[in-house]
């Protein structure tokens, strides 16, 4: 059992997190019983800032939730679509399970990697795209699937990579 005595965070995080974002946070711990629970929409309010979530603003995350930095961390690494490291103004994901693997994944993979000139995990030069997998998007009928900026595309051709990439200037 936890026993919390104080609330408030233990150290200064203006400077590191907004007022909005600690306004924010501090909302979404109102409405669970457990700060903890908050900690997945307190992850996503920061990192819609800047993309991802450096060191800095999870020890202060962790702080204004009055939970430890690994805890936080361990919630961070679950979810694939938390980054911890910087990425580029667009997220590329490209779904790799059996289903769009089937339906020519690899070859797509490939094919955006070439266009890029990144292979997975890496960011292009001016920041624009980061190719990322993921395991799945729910989309394995329309495979293969890929999602750019939350924006779901299916059923794409090797031939509409360049087509697809200039909609995300």
């Amino acid at each position: 059992m936890m026993i919390l005595t104080d609330k408030k965070p233990r150290v200064n995080v203006e400077g590191i997190l907004t007022a909005d974002e600690i306004h924010e946070i501090q909302h979404h711990v109102a409405h669970y019983p457990y700060p903890r629970a908050a900690s997945l929409d307190a992850l996503k309010c920061v990192q819609r800032r800047n993309g991802w979530v450096d060191d800095a603003q999870m020890n202060a995350i962790a702080q204004v939730l009055t939970i430890s930095t690994a805890d936080l961390e361990g919630v961070a690494t679950f979810y694939n679509r938390i980054y911890r490291q910087p990425v580029g103004r667009h997220v590329i994901l490209l779904c790799d399970s059996i289903a769009c693997f089937l339906m020519g994944a690899e070859t797509l993979a490939e094919a955006f990697q070439r266009e890029l000139g990144i292979q997975f995990g890496q960011t292009t030069a001016d920041d624009r795209f980061t190719l990322l997998p993921i395991c799945c998007l729910g989309n394995c009928d329309k495979g293969p699937t890929l999602m750019i900026d939350g924006d779901t595309h299916g059923l794409v051709e090797v031939s509409s990579v360049k087509q697809l990439l200039e909609k995300y200037v």
